[in-house]
């Protein structure tokens, strides 16, 4: 498999909501011909990092809208300094608020020198119907970009 084939989509779930969009995700890519690389972060192997050409990075809204702070933050942190380049999307549930913590997210991204794809995907709660073919949509279309 080449390098420009393989999509991460690496995510932290509180719940089941964040796990969701990552599975329906991973279902857009694998549809567009590409060939996702579903894992939870806590199963990710920080080595392997480099072998991906575009990520997708998954978080829900935690603690007044910030990224979940024992497993996904210290994550992030460990990533970050890989990311300069590389195509990443950003998605996560929520379950208040308007997405402030999508918005500062995408920033830091950004500011890491990543490409960032569209902005980041929320949904409010567990993904209904509509919300899980927004993201299978969502995975299509960051495997094309």
């Amino acid at each position: 498999m080449e390098l420009v084939d393989k999509i991460g989509v690496i995510y932290w779930s509180y719940k089941e909501s964040t796990e969701i969009m990552a599975e329906k995700i991973s279902n857009g890519i694998d549809e567009a011909g590409a060939k996702a690389i579903l894992v939870n972060v806590v199963d990710f192997d920080i080595n392997t990092i480099d072998s991906y050409y575009k990520i997708a990075l998954g978080c829900p809204a935690m603690e007044g809208e910030t990224l979940e702070k024992s497993q996904f933050e210290p994550f992030f942190k460990a990533i970050s300094g890989h990311l300069n380049g590389k195509k990443i999307a950003l998605f996560g549930s929520h379950g208040w608020g308007e997405g402030e913590w999508m918005q500062i997210w995408e920033n830091q991204v950004k500011d890491l020198g990543a490409l960032l794809f569209d902005h980041g995907l929320t949904i409010l709660g567990e993904p209904d119907k509509a919300g899980r073919r927004r993201c299978v949509e969502f995975g299509k279309a960051f495997a094309e970009f």
